[in-house]
């Protein structure tokens, strides 16, 4: 199958996005597909450098959000390519520019689109114009009007599904959590976290991974560091990431005077990730914007117990203590963060393993990119009928 995927995020951009896609390229590619990613350009790839099977189109910084990118051309360019590339679908993955070209092409093509919604838009709206311009209902207007006459919906969550279906998208939707290469955080990394920043290997290590923005919550997982520090007085806090809330989270360690146990580490190397998990003792995020953590389920694949906020999706992941738990209540987030680092898991217990191997498997890359062919062989069925059915009336 030649897949064309459309995008305004990818890397060398972090985000959740780009993660996500770039996993279910390597998958759709091992299980025998071609796949294409038509994204923007971006000021850490030279204009001359060949990336295989990647076009990017010319771009500017997104107002509010500079480290995302908008195309600004390349509708009928893309256009083009896709038809020289024999394209028999359109995955869209984001709903600004290369999503609306995506769409574009696929009805231009004659091929089916389908498209994956990722991000839980209202709660980024303070990102312009400090929440005073758009609103939740601009979200709702603009999420059915992308999602109008798509052949397919992916939902990564139930979260995201609940949405979907209370703005009143009537294209079929469908969830598939995304997946992630297991084997790459199940591997024993050979770079020593601890040492780079002075953590001696028998002090209690905590781990917050993950853009450093406000609809992340961070600031919660710094309250609740006093009440830690009491029950483990040498614990440490690494906190993996950067982003526009990282000075006043540095401020705020200090105003609360657990500066000493905070590290804050900035951006780090994508592919450095899975040592830091393997360096901590537990997990964790009082986030409640996510529509799916990406770095939940990478912390478990390390083998790290996870401790998050309570949702449907978080719930379902989280079902067995030896994996984690989430909380609803703020006052509950310190007691079992120490609850976690008092009493480890016993990673060696068969039942445990047992327990951890079935949930590896829910959320391998595997996993993902069949339920994902599944879905495309669904639309590409359904189209051929709707055209069948369209000849048989004329």
């Amino acid at each position: 199958m030649n897949i064309g995927i459309f995008t305004d995020t990818y890397f060398p951009q972090v985000s959740g996005v780009a993660t996500s896609i770039k996993t279910l390229k390597e998958e759709l590619q091992r299980q025998g597909n071609q796949v294409y990613i038509f994204t923007t350009t971006d000021p850490h790839v030279d204009k001359d450098t060949y990336e295989e099977n990647i076009f990017r189109f010319s771009s500017i910084p997104f107002i509010s959000f500079t480290d995302r990118r908008i195309a600004v051309r390349g509708l009928f360019q893309a256009y083009e390519i896709a038809k020289e590339l024999n394209l028999d679908i359109v995955h869209t993955q984001t709903e600004f520019s290369m999503g609306m070209i995506g769409k574009f092409v696929a009805k231009n093509l004659n091929v089916p689109c389908v498209h994956t919604y990722h991000t839980m838009y209202e709660d980024y709206l303070h990102y312009v114009a400090k929440g005073k311009l758009l609103k939740p209902i601009h979200v709702k207007e603009g999420t059915l009007a992308f999602c109008h006459n798509m052949a397919g919906v992916i939902a990564p969550s139930d979260r995201v599904l609940d949405k979907l279906t209370d703005y009143g998208v009537k294209s079929p939707i469908r969830i598939i959590p995304t997946g992630i290469n297991i084997s790459r955080f199940a591997t024993t990394t050979h770079v020593d976290v601890r040492a780079k920043y002075g953590i001696s290997k028998n002090v209690p290590l905590i781990l917050s991974l993950s853009r450093l923005a406000y609809e992340k919550d961070i600031n919660k997982v710094l309250d609740g560091m006093p009440d830690i520090i009491n029950q483990v007085p040498n614990v440490k806090l690494l906190v993996v990431g950067d982003g526009p809330a990282k000075e006043d989270l540095e401020n705020q360690a200090k105003e609360l005077g657990i500066s000493n146990h905070v590290i804050f580490t900035g951006e780090i190397d994508n592919d450095h990730v899975n040592s830091f998990y393997q360096a901590a003792d537990v997990f964790v995020s009082t986030s409640k914007s996510e529509s799916q953590g990406l770095t939940y389920i990478e912390a478990l694949a390390a083998g790290l117990p996870v401790i998050v906020s309570s949702g449907d999706y978080t719930d379902s992941l989280l079902s067995y203590p030896s994996l984690g738990k989430t909380f609803k209540d703020q006052s509950e987030f310190a007691p079992l963060v120490c609850q976690y680092l008092l009493n480890p898991v016993d990673k060696t217990d068969s039942v445990s393993k047992r327990i951890l191997a079935k949930k590896i498997k829910e959320i391998s890359a595997q996993t993902f990119g069949t339920r994902v062919l599944d879905f495309y062989r669904d639309a590409m069925v359904a189209q051929e009928l709707q055209k069948d059915s369209a000849a048989n009336l004329e």
